[in-house]
């Protein structure tokens, strides 16, 4: 299994299954939805394939590798390769895909309507699937800069095309802000070639790691890289496109936007900030954790102000990006472990949350919080359903979510206690607008609108019910997930060049699955 091309596979069928259905034509339109669920799940099966080809031993090595010339006059390969960190992440946006192209079965129109809606937008969805694979694993830094610049294109569209009323202001804001951070990256990515040994392989990371770079020229260097993912992450304070975006985006286009493209930012400095400029990180370390702290308290405080519920969940996200960046640059093998799984978890937490508010949205025509009420009464599966999202926002033990944040929090505290007490506070806020925003939209009295309002029907639960599995079973049993991620956060470390700093108190050690 192992030289079965297994992440090209990924890229190739959902890119072909976005041509498919660009290529339909007269009564075959009609069948739109079926193709793209199909190549969804068909590429959803393909990464369990990966996942079982890949050794969980060696979850710190690059697996499934593949390399081919691309052009090599200017030493860049089509290089693909996974360590756990990559693979877990391209496993959650396979699961999101479909749930998306679930939740968009009514969207857009009728999917053989005059406008045809409806197809365009889940070749889109598709498209942008094959761009994550590509980023998620590759092992070119050029090709990775190419893939994280392509991927703007289908989502701007998806905002711009299919959004809400202000749907162009906001693509637009996203675009430039993307393209900013990616122009700046640009620059850094010449200049890191410059400073390499060049040649046909000139681009490849492991040729790339370990470059005796001037102290100056690496902290430039890093500069460059890391606003282009900050941008990306969303963190503070070059965040504001991201509620905007969410606001006047589709649901499923928030979903795959919050939940799978953000983590490319956090991935970024994980995987390309840390290994290639080592001292340039731990330079800017005392920085970037007092930025992910404010992160955490800023977007908090502000998702309690909301009074739009895509914003609110859009800031929310601003504070959970806190505390990953915050684990990363904290540098102990807890907290970067925990950051690590904290994407995966985010990805399932924040997507479900997008996919109920857009359930809510489509019932009341509105976004508004205050044209809500009573619908615990009305719509009780929603409810509950929402209920259990939203206590994984605020990391309730038995969700995934505590497990990550407690680790990244843990793992901080190792090394900067201060951090890390103050972005408890975090947890805190987290409680309020999650409790709050519960208390406005499902008790109290009925509004009289929403006497009618339809519960959760069968595709609806289907959207959302494999996420909200996930959440409990990597609650209870992350063992097989923090496997994926531990070996790889102790790379990190190494590649850094810091010693680690092991939390004292047993039980956490065990968690990680350390000797104790």
């Amino acid at each position: 299994m192992q030289d079965v091309p297994w992440l090209t596979a990924l890229v190739v069928v959902p890119a072909l299954g976005a041509v498919a259905l660009w290529s339909l034509r007269g009564t075959a339109r009609a069948h739109a939805r079926t193709v793209a669920l199909v190549v969804a799940l068909a590429t959803l099966a393909l990464g369990v394939g990966a996942l079982l080809a890949f050794d969980t031993a060696a979850a710190g090595t690059h697996q499934l590798l593949e390399t081919y010339p691309w052009i090599p006059a200017l030493g860049v390969s089509w290089a693909l390769g996974v360590d756990g960190v990559g693979l877990a992440l391209i496993l959650m946006s396979l699961v999101l895909v479909p749930l998306v192209v679930l939740a968009a079965w009514r969207e857009q129109g009728s999917d053989a309507g005059p406008t045809d809606a409806l197809r365009h937008y889940l070749a889109l969805v598709l498209l942008l699937e094959a761009f994550v694979v590509v980023v998620f694993a590759a092992r070119d830094v050029f090709l990775f800069y190419v893939v994280f610049e392509a991927m703007l294109i289908p989502v701007y569209f998806m905002i711009g095309a299919f959004g809400g009323a202000r749907r162009r202001y906001a693509a637009v804001k996203f675009l430039l802000y993307s393209l900013a951070g990616g122009l700046v990256m640009l620059v850094g990515v010449i200049g890191l070639y410059a400073q390499g040994p060049g040649g046909p392989q000139g681009f490849l990371t492991e040729n790339l790691v370990g470059l005796p770079l001037d102290p100056t020229v690496e902290k430039w260097l890093f500069v460059s890289f890391f606003l282009a993912f900050a941008i990306k992450a969303p963190m503070f304070p070059v965040h504001t496109w991201l509620p905007d975006a969410a606001e006047q985006a589709p649901a499923g286009t928030s979903t795959l936007l919050v939940g799978v493209l953000d983590k490319v930012g956090t991935f970024g400095m994980l995987t390309l900030c840390l290994p290639l400029f080592p001292a340039a990180s731990r330079w800017a370390a005392p920085v970037v954790v007092v930025l992910a702290v404010v992160s955490v308290l800023y977007g908090a405080l502000l998702a309690i102000g909301q009074k739009d519920l895509m914003r609110l969940v859009a800031y929310t996200s601003v504070s959970h990006f806190g505390f990953i960046v915050l684990g990363i640059f904290a540098f102990t093998s807890t907290s970067v472990a925990g950051s690590s799984f904290y994407m995966v978890n985010h990805g399932l937490s924040t997507g479900a949350l997008f996919l109920l508010v857009g359930f809510l949205a489509a019932r009341r025509g509105s976004q508004q919080v205050a044209d809500f009420g009573g619908l615990q009464k009305v719509t009780p599966v929603m409810a509950g359903v929402f209920l259990v999202v939203g206590l994984s926002a605020l990391s309730l033990p038995g969700l995934s979510t505590f497990v990550s944040e407690f680790l990244v929090l843990v793992g901080t505290f190792a090394r900067h206690p201060a951090a890390a007490v103050v972005a408890t506070l975090g947890v805190v806020l987290a409680a309020l607008y999650v409790l709050w925003t519960y208390q406005r939209v499902f008790t109290g009295p009925v509004r009289p609108e929403l006497e009618r309002t339809p519960e959760l029907g069968t595709r609806e639960r289907w959207a959302v019910g494999p996420l909200v599995a996930l959440m409990l079973v990597l609650g209870f049993l992350p063992g097989p997930a923090l496997d994926l991620v531990r070996e790889p956060a102790q790379g990190t470390l190494a590649d850094v060049g810091v010693d680690d700093v092991a939390p004292t108190w047993a039980p956490i050690v065990a968690v990680e699955g350390e000797d104790e």
